[in-house]
């Protein structure tokens, strides 16, 4: 099935960083995300529509994602989709809404009356769907990219709460 993206619709992806590779983030599901988000990013660079990468910047030093870490990285997949282009914006985070980071995601997709969102990353039920729920508070038309998404498996309220 065909997706109705408007043509100055913007790709998101949220957290696909080495750090979350770590085994303390747990079993994961769609082992096929990253070589599916490299594909999409290569199509997406060739529509000619923008992108932004959203990445993690955790306060805690010892967390795989806080800044001057390894695991604070973009995945080498994602490095190489996107080769020598910069992204159009890269948001720095530190909770899980995209519409919390820095620069303002918000104000960016007024300023180029964007309207329509394309979500991709990790974790899906967490950075993904706030980022979704926010952005669809905000009056943005929302896609996901499930394909293109992965989570971990969680035992209940609280596991990982201390890293996100």
């Amino acid at each position: 099935m065909a997706l109705d993206v408007e043509r100055n619709a913007v790709l998101v992806i949220i957290d696909l960083q080495k750090g979350l590779d770590d085994p303390s983030c747990g079993r994961r599901d769609n082992p096929a995300c990253e070589d599916n988000i490299s594909e999409l990013v290569g199509a997406w660079r060739r529509s000619g529509r923008p992108l932004v990468l959203v990445r993690h910047d955790d306060a805690q030093a010892d967390s795989p994602l806080a800044p001057g870490r390894p695991g604070n990285a973009f995945k080498d997949g994602l490095v190489a989709a996107l080769g020598d282009r910069e992204p159009d914006l890269l948001v720095a985070k530190s909770v899980s809404s995209a519409f919390h980071g820095q620069p303002d995601l918000h104000g960016w997709l007024q300023q180029r009356g964007i309207l329509q969102l394309v979500l991709c990353g990790v974790q899906t039920n967490r950075c993904c769907e706030t980022t979704a729920r926010v952005a669809g508070s905000l009056g943005y038309d929302m896609l996901f990219a499930l394909d293109a998404t992965h989570t971990f498996d969680d035992t209940g309220p609280g596991r990982n709460a201390d890293r996100r």
